[in-house]
């Protein structure tokens, strides 16, 4: 694992899937919480993590984005029974595929957060960011027509 430092000029683009039955509703609950996380995660709201195709990760990073973060029910606490299984599955793949195309690991990460974890969810908002923020921008499998002339 790489030496964390945080760069405080860089503000990083972060993609977060969600379940729309327990993790969206924990992010509900950190904002009517007043519990803070970082303004530049973008929350995508899915059905459930099983939903979340590799694709969508790995379209993410060519659009720009520095993480992805997918965020689903526990497991045994799946509203479809066994979505989050699928995708911890899935998820596994894809990140051995990510580390062949050389995207450091800390790029992305599963979480299991309930509809209850308004804390939860805003810490391991906190702490993706604080990561994400230390490893840089993302120039792997960015695709340089997306980007803004600054």
């Amino acid at each position: 694992m790489q030496e964390v430092t945080e760069n405080k000029n860089y503000v990083p683009t972060i993609v977060a899937f969600c379940c729309n039955w327990c993790s969206y509703a924990g992010a509900d609950l950190a904002g009517t919480s007043r519990l803070e996380y970082p303004a530049n995660v973008k929350i995508i709201r899915v059905p459930c993590s099983c939903r979340v195709n590799p694709m969508f990760v790995l379209k993410a990073f060519q659009r720009g984005a520095d993480g992805v973060i997918i965020c689903g029910c526990h497991p045994g606490d799946c509203h479809y029974m066994t979505g989050n299984y699928y995708a911890r599955r899935r998820m596994s793949l894809l990140f051995n595929f990510l580390n062949y195309l050389g995207i450091e690991k800390e790029r992305t990460r599963v979480e299991w957060v309930s509809a209850a974890e308004g804390a939860k969810f805003s810490a391991v908002m906190n702490d993706f960011a604080k990561t994400i923020n230390a490893l840089g921008e993302n120039k792997r499998l960015q695709d340089l027509r997306v980007k803004e002339d600054k």
